[in-house]
C-alpha cells in the first residue's frame, strides 16, 4: 500500500515524469498531456496522468508527479513508485546550478553520474561508495535528441547535495568543478541508486538555474516555467526506437 500516492492500480503510467516542484508538475499535465486524470492531492504533492504524441513514435500515455525537494523527500516517492505502481522509467525534469564559468541561465544538463555529500549510500552499503549512474539507453536516447534539435548541452557527472544554503563552505562546489563535476542540485544520486537497485530507469534532464562562478541566475517564475525543452528531451529518451 502506497502511504503518500493516493492512486488507483493502473492510474499511474510505466513511464513517469518527475520535477520537484509540485507546481511544475500542474503546469506539465497543463501544458504537455491531455485528457489529464489528477491522480495524487497527499500533502500538496501533486500526480497526473494523460497523453502525448511523440514525432515518429505515436500516442504515448505518461504520468508526472511531483517528487519534493531532496533526496528523502525523493526517495519515498520513487520507492513508492517503483515498488506500489510497477513504474519502469523515472525521469527527473528539474533545475541545477551550473559550476562551470561558460555556463547559462537555461542550459541544459544531463546528468551522465551523480556524486553526493548524503550518507544515504554510505548506510546501504555498509560504509562503501556506489557510483549512481543514469541508465545507458536513456542517456544515450538524450543526448542524441539533442544533437538532432540542434540543441547545445552539457552531459556528465552532477554533484546531490543535501544542503541548498551551504552556510558551512560557501566555495565547496568550487572543489567539485575542479574534478569536472559540472552541475548541483538535490536528487540525483537517490534516483539512480534506487532504479539500479530495483533494476528499473532513470535519468534526469536539468535546466540550469543559477551559475554559482558568475552568480548569474532565473528568477522564481523562470524556475518554474523553464521546462519545455527539459520536458521534450525527457519523452524522447523515454521512447525512442
Amino acid at each position: 500500500m502506497s502511504l503518500h500516492i493516493n492512486a488507483d492500480p493502473g492510474q499511474i503510467a510505466g513511464t513517469v515524469l518527475f520535477p520537484g516542484d509540485p507546481l511544475r508538475a500542474k503546469r506539465i499535465a497543463d501544458e504537455v498531456l491531455r485528457d489529464v486524470v489528477q491522480y495524487n492531492t497527499v500533502r500538496g504533492i501533486l500526480g497526473f496522468t494523460g497523453v502525448t504524441t511523440i514525432p515518429n513514435f505515436g500516442e504515448v500515455r505518461v504520468s508526472v508527479q511531483g517528487s519534493g525537494m531532496g533526496m528523502p523527500s525523493l526517495s519515498i516517492y520513487a520507492n513508492e513508485l517503483f515498488n506500489e505502481f510497477d513504474v519502469e522509467t523515472i525521469i527527473r525534469v528539474g533545475t541545477c546550478g551550473g559550476l562551470r564559468d561558460d555556463m547559462k541561465p537555461g542550459d541544459l544538463v544531463i546528468a551522465q553520474g551523480a556524486c553526493s555529500d548524503s550518507n544515504l549510500n554510505r548506510r546501504r552499503f555498509k560504509g562503501l561508495d556506489f557510483a549512481p549512474l543514469a541508465d545507458a539507453d536513456l542517456f544515450i536516447a538524450a543526448v542524441l535528441a539533442a544533437r538532432a534539435r540542434d540543441w547545445k548541452i552539457r552531459a556528465g557527472n552532477i554533484l546531490s547535495t543535501d544542503l541548498f544554503y551551504a552556510d558551512h563552505d560557501p566555495n565547496e562546489w568550487k572543489m567539485w568543478a575542479a574534478s569536472g563535476v559540472i552541475a548541483v542540485e538535490m536528487e540525483t544520486a537517490e534516483l539512480y541508486t534506487l532504479a539500479a537497485r530495483k533494476g528499473r530507469r532513470a535519468l534526469s534532464v536539468l535546466t540550469v538555474s543559477d551559475v554559482l562562478p558568475t552568480h548569474e541566475a532565473m528568477n522564481a517564475h523562470e524556475r518554474e516555467t523553464s521546462f519545455h525543452r527539459t520536458v521534450e528531451l525527457a519523452l524522447a529518451a523515454a521512447f525512442a526506437k
